[in-house]
């Protein structure tokens, strides 16, 4: 699904209206979508006290629309216009026809406008959209100030948004202070940019995107996107019944040290569970016995090691001997740092690496990665790279808040330099392929904020590198997978507490699930 900022919406709108699709027409479906939305916020229209706050442009109209359905379908609606010098909205008469009862919002009639928010069972805030360039203020920015302490103190009330939420930057995920928190927000035709930006994201609430039939001929040329299940369900490996263990790839995970057993441990595992026919888990001499311990279905290829039980360097040699038994590589998890990590990855990856895989470097391989000079010149296999802004920073020498004020950008610009598919790691996740488009997980879940969720990414995505997946692919299926088994997780077990094992039996289970919708 396509994201467009404020401003290719409003020229997909133009060009619609060009190709004959009037923009009343647009507006007439955004406000039934918005009331179906409401209706089922509410569990049903019929007696259900509905306020919509309209504000005099497209925004406004959108409200009206769907101020005249909920009132058509048995809800008490009362529409507050914001001030303005401009002349009644148009649909506002069609909303007085539905018994709509409409009045301004002024000095005098604001303690009228607090009894009804008082009232309410929903309220749809349908002010600014994506119009708004400018602070809140005056009567505007005292009325979302009134919705929101009728909020705090009235935990039923629903607030439902309409495109952003008013004071929302759709573009930026900014938010004026006087910015109402939604529940819901239901954006026309297209996410915005501004949905998937802290702080943003946290005042949309859930986010519902209205289909109005938009041409998709219109937004080809946008290079941002959001994953959906639907993508993911057609990108997915076929698993046909006279296939064998030879048939779904063979996955080499190359991770652990004393001090981080774990990663090893969950890497090769998440590999297991995403479909690899075969995992082999090549770590230090010191962690082979204890991860055979946990890992009966893994083939176990021990390593040497140094003083302080980190891969030695020397056993890059006697890995890139047996490379071309492997269908993909995953290298990095829960390695630790030292110069003869650096040393091994340099001797495993790079110059002679005709044999190599599809390869995804993760954690301190990524750290090792940015002291080797050229790598991205040297490592001739697909690469794939999956950082969190820290080993981002590492890698480009930016700082970690230059990354994250504009995490597309910054991954769509490196990964052409590099040319490797990047995943930048976080809440929504952007990933990004050589001249490709960039785009964006739909999961912000801090349950997966706990040591060890990378390390389970890792495994899924070389598990569907060894499954035939392209990189672009593998990574977009892989963070989808992950992301999914991760909102499994917060539901059954909450956001506090859950660990990067619960995941691991969920992968299957979201695959599963993503196959069947």
């Amino acid at each position: 699904m396509k994201i467009v900022t404020s401003e290719q919406m409003r020229s997909i709108e133009d060009a619609c209206e060009a190709q004959g699709v009037p923009k009343d027409s647009l507006m007439e479906k955004a406000g039934l979508a918005t009331a179906v939305v409401a209706r089922d916020l509410l569990g049903g229209a019929a007696g259900r006290k509905v306020v919509v706050l309209v504000g005099p442009g497209n925004n406004g109209g959108d409200g009206l629309v769907a101020a005249r359905f909920l009132a058509a379908w048995g809800a008490p609606v009362k529409a507050w216009t914001t001030p303005t010098n401009r002349e009644e909205h148009p649909k506002t008469s069609l909303a007085r026809q539905s018994g709509v009862s409409v009045a301004p919002i002024t000095e005098d009639s604001f303690s009228s406008l607090t009894r009804d928010l008082q009232s309410s069972d929903v309220v749809l805030d349908a002010v600014l959209g994506i119009g708004r360039s400018r602070p809140l203020e005056g009567l505007v920015k005292e009325t979302m100030l009134l919705l929101s302490s009728v909020r705090d103190n009235r935990s039923s009330l629903r607030i439902l948004a309409l495109d952003v939420p008013t004071g929302m930057d759709a573009d930026s995920g900014a938010v004026d202070p006087a910015c109402p928190r939604a529940d819901v927000t239901i954006s026309y035709g297209f996410p915005k940019t501004g949905h998937y930006m802290f702080p943003g994201a946290d005042f949309t609430g859930k986010l519902e995107v209205a289909d109005l039939g938009i041409p998709r001929n219109l937004s080809e040329d946008t290079h941002l996107e959001t994953l959906t299940s639907s993508w993911v369900a057609k990108k997915l490996p076929a698993r046909p019944s006279s296939g064998h263990k030879g048939t779904f790839g063979h996955a080499l995970v190359v991770a652990g040290s004393r001090n981080y057993v774990g990663a090893a441990y969950l890497a090769a595992q998440a590999a297991a569970r995403s479909g690899a026919g075969l995992v082999t888990l090549a770590s230090p001499q010191s962690v082979y016995p204890i991860a055979a311990s946990k890992l009966a279905e893994v083939i176990h290829l021990p390593l040497p090691e140094d003083d302080n039980g980190r891969f030695h360097p020397d056993g890059a040699d006697l890995l890139r001997e047996r490379l071309g038994e492997y269908d993909s590589l995953a290298v990095g998890c829960g390695f630790g740092r030292s110069p003869g990590l650096v040393n091994f990855l340099e001797r495993l990856l790079c110059d002679d690496s005709r044999h190599l895989p599809p390869t995804i470097i993760d954690a301190d391989g990524l750290n090792s990665l940015s002291q080797i000079p050229d790598w991205w010149e040297r490592v001739k296999a697909p690469l794939l790279l999956t950082p969190h802004p820290g080993e981002m920073a590492g890698l480009t020498g930016l700082t970690v808040a230059q990354i994250q004020a504009d995490r597309t950008t910054i991954a769509r610009e490196w990964s052409n330099k590099w040319g490797v598919t990047l995943v930048l790691k976080g809440a929504f996740t952007a990933l990004a392929s050589p001249g490709g488009v960039c785009r964006i997980a739909p999961f912000a879940n801090p349950a997966l904020a706990s040591g060890g969720t990378g390390d389970v990414l890792t495994g899924v995505i070389g598990g569907l590198l060894s499954q035939g997946l392209t990189p672009e692919d593998a990574a977009c299926c892989g963070v989808y997978i992950h992301g999914d088994a991760g909102e499994t997780v917060r539901r059954e077990v909450g956001e506090t507490g859950a660990l990067a094992g619960d995941l691991l039996d969920r992968i299957p289970r979201s695959i599963a699930m993503i196959k069947a919708k």
